[in-house]
């Protein structure tokens, strides 16, 4: 299996149990590696033989715009289940992070792991 990764993407979603939270988007920063085959790509040298991160990126980042999670495990499955069903992803890792939350620590977040249902 190989690996198309996207490191430390930022996206503006509504997340968070706190009515400050809930009051206003936060920047988020999400991490994924997502496992598909690249060898038709590879030798085909044709975007449409892949999966496409700009895609990627800017789909996650409309569909987050619109969005409200409480949790962000609740976020981090709904990235999972995007990737695997409409992307075709056979397994990814989803890394996501909440920036500043806390005093003294720089990010706080969740990092799962799911494969396509066989």
């Amino acid at each position: 299996m190989d690996i198309i990764f996207i490191d430390a993407l930022r996206a503006s979603t509504q997340i968070g149990i706190y009515p400050r939270e809930k009051a206003m988007p936060q920047t988020i920063e999400i991490s994924l590696q997502i496992g598909t085959s690249t060898a038709s790509a590879g030798a085909s040298d044709d975007i449409r033989d892949t999966i496409d991160y700009a895609t990627v990126a800017e789909r996650l980042r409309s569909e987050l715009a619109s969005r409200h999670f409480n949790l962000l495990e609740r976020l981090a499955e709904y990235v999972a289940t995007l990737l695997l069903e409409d992307f075709g992803a056979t397994w990814v890792r989803v890394s996501i992070a909440k920036l500043g939350m806390m005093s003294g620590v720089q990010r706080v977040g969740v990092v799962i792991e799911r494969g396509a249902a066989a």
